[in-house]
């Protein structure tokens, strides 16, 4: 709830992609797939598909992340945001295979930005 307060009050930014769209947009349950995209409002860009992400995303994909996974974080990269945020352990796990950023899970990100 911290940082959902923290990005409507914009002391975090938000960036959004179009790898989160494709995923909500395959997300079985309509009351969650509405909250997640009501949060695109927030987003302070919306990252397109573009041959750099793609070329990253190819990169994360021959070092292990999955395909989805290794998208989110090209589009992340190429955002140049500084955090990714992912409760996904598989991702944890490999943190330190991704140099341009940090992925961390969002309780290690509050205690890093209290």
């Amino acid at each position: 709830m911290k940082i959902q307060d923290d990005i409507r009050a914009q002391r975090i930014q938000l960036v959004w992609s179009y790898i989160l769209d494709l995923e909500n947009d395959n997300n079985p349950y309509d009351e969650r797939r509405r909250q997640i995209s009501e949060w695109k409002i927030y987003s302070v860009s919306d990252v397109q598909e573009n041959a750099e992400i793609v070329n990253k995303a190819n990169d994360l994909t021959n070092i292990g992340l999955s395909k989805l996974d290794a998208f989110h974080i090209a589009c992340a990269i190429f955002s140049q945001c500084e955090y990714f945020l992912t409760t996904n352990d598989k991702v944890l796990r490999n943190d330190s295979l991704v140099q341009e950023l940090k992925i961390v899970d969002p309780f290690l990100f509050i205690k890093e930005n209290e």
